[in-house]
């Protein structure tokens, strides 16, 4: 039974660490203008606080290296790369805008 709960307890914590790491990207996504701000309802770039946040992921990454299993670091690696790819992008639209 110990062994059972021990157990449970670990995938909660997976689960977790998962909805925390989406939770993120969801911040990220709102801040470059990806998605819709739940407040306004409109899209708004924050590139500097896109960038805090994905500075955050990095940072929770060199924290957790090595403490991961491979679900979690696959996950947090292209979350990663998915968001600094498009923060390069849409910060190159955003200076190209005010020459248009």
């Amino acid at each position: 039974m110990v062994i059972s709960d021990e157990i449970e307890k670990m995938q909660y914590k997976r689960e977790l660490f998962i909805k925390m790491l989406l939770m993120f990207r969801a911040g990220a996504m709102q801040q470059l203008g990806v998605i819709d701000n739940p407040v306004s309802g409109q899209k708004e770039i924050k590139l500097d606080i896109a960038r805090e946040t994905i500075d955050m992921i990095d940072m929770l990454a060199e924290k957790t290296e090595g403490n991961l299993i491979e679900q979690e670091k696959e996950l947090l690696d292209s979350l990663l790369t998915e968001l600094h790819l498009l923060y390069v992008k849409i910060e190159e639209q955003e200076k190209k805008e005010p020459e248009q």
